[in-house]
C-alpha cells in the first residue's frame, strides 16, 4: 500500500511541474477580478461622472493606486477648468469696461448724421413740413 502512496505523490508532483514548465498546453490568460475604475478620457470629469465612481475595496480598504490616479485627474481638470473661468472673467471685465464708451461713441456719430442731413430752413423733423 505504501507503494501505491509513493506512486501517487510523484505522478501528482510530475504532471504540476510538467504544467509549470509549459508542458500539456498554455494555461487560461489572467483577468483581473476587479473592475477598471475608468475615466472619460475625450473630456473633463463631470459630477456624474464621480457618482458613478466606485473604488475596489481590499483587506485594508480602497486601492491606493486607483485613489491617487483619480484624484491626480480631477485636479488637473479643475486647474484647467479654474484657468478657462479666469480666462472668460477677463475677457467679460474687458468687454464691460468698453461698453460705455461704445455707447457714448454712438451718441456722437447718431448726433453728427443728424447735423450732416439737416438742410438749413427746413424744420427740425420729417414731420414738421
Amino acid at each position: 500500500m505504501t507503494w501505491l502512496w509513493v506512486v501517487l505523490v510523484l505522478v501528482v508532483l510530475g504532471s504540476t511541474a510538467a504544467v509549470a514548465v509549459g508542458r500539456g498546453g498554455a494555461m487560461a490568460r489572467a483577468y483581473p477580478d476587479r473592475r477598471e475604475v475608468r475615466l472619460p478620457a475625450d473630456r473633463p470629469v463631470s459630477a456624474s461622472d464621480l457618482d458613478d465612481l466606485r473604488f475596489s475595496v481590499v483587506l485594508r480598504g480602497y486601492r491606493m493606486d486607483e485613489v491617487d490616479d483619480v484624484i491626480a485627474r480631477i485636479g488637473r481638470d479643475l486647474a484647467e477648468r479654474e484657468e478657462r473661468v479666469a480666462v472668460r472673467e477677463r475677457e467679460v471685465a474687458e468687454r464691460e469696461s468698453r461698453q460705455p464708451d461704445r455707447a457714448a461713441d454712438r451718441a456722437e456719430t447718431a448726433d453728427r448724421a443728424a447735423v450732416e442731413h439737416r438742410v438749413p430752413g427746413e424744420g427740425h423733423g420729417a414731420g414738421e413740413r
